[in-house]
């Protein structure tokens, strides 16, 4: 599919944007595609930690099952989906002050059955949409507490 990156400049720190970032759980609450988050691994948080994420994108539902492969406080949380879908994503966060930046990268395969490279064209636009309405959603969020 290539890659997709989004980013979002928000008007608190840092560490206000990880605090609620790093609560993995609460990630369905600003991301619209996400609807339920359930771990598999013992841990909620840092590497190592698994969990499933029912995606629904229009009337297409999948379970997008991931873990955590970058965890720096404050600074970077990253992924690889290992489900149907697979690939990998990272957040990084930025700045200073009461002054932060929010990058969302990621590059996804789609399996043979969803078109692949011809599903992953197709996809790319709709997600970059959905994905730039969930960080607004995050910036929302963050900056009224």
């Amino acid at each position: 599919m290539g890659h997709i990156q989004i980013s979002i400049d928000l008007l608190v720190s840092p560490a206000k944007v990880w605090e609620e970032m790093r609560h993995i759980d609460r990630h369905v609450n600003w991301m619209n595609d996400a609807v339920s988050i359930t771990f598999l691994s013992a841990t909620s948080e840092g590497i190592g930690t698994s969990f499933r994420c029912l995606t629904k994108v229009g009337p297409l539902k999948t379970q997008d099952v991931m873990t955590i492969t970058h965890w720096e406080e404050e600074k970077t949380m990253g992924v690889e989906h290992v489900g149907l879908i697979k690939g990998r994503g990272i957040f990084s966060i930025t700045g200073h002050g009461d002054e932060s930046t929010i990058t969302w990268r990621e590059e996804l395969t789609f399996p043979w059955w969803a078109l692949g490279p011809v599903g992953s064209f197709f996809a790319a636009p709709i997600l970059t949409l959905i994905w730039k309405k969930n960080l607004k959603n995050l910036k929302a969020i963050v900056e009224v507490r």
